[in-house]
């Protein structure tokens, strides 16, 4: 669909008829936070994730020999 110039004045004056001279710059304001939030949600889902660090615990050695012996009472 091709818009020319005096279709687009012609949608921005039914707007501005509609809306009213106030209520555009919000409107715009409004639509270009849109867009900046919607740029940026994809470009957080374009990254490639890092790999997560995984904490591992190390048993306390006394606790490891307890259960090599067969001694399972929590002491």
């Amino acid at each position: 669909m091709n818009f020319g110039m005096p279709k687009l004045l012609l949608i921005f004056g039914v707007i501005a008829l509609f809306f009213g001279g106030k209520k555009i710059p919000e409107l715009a304001r409004g639509m270009g936070q849109a867009v900046r939030e919607f740029r940026k949600s994809v470009k957080e889902t374009n990254e490639v994730p890092q790999k997560p660090s995984l904490w591992i615990a190390t048993p306390d050695p006394e606790e490891v020999k307890a259960i090599e012996e067969g001694d399972l009472t929590n002491e």
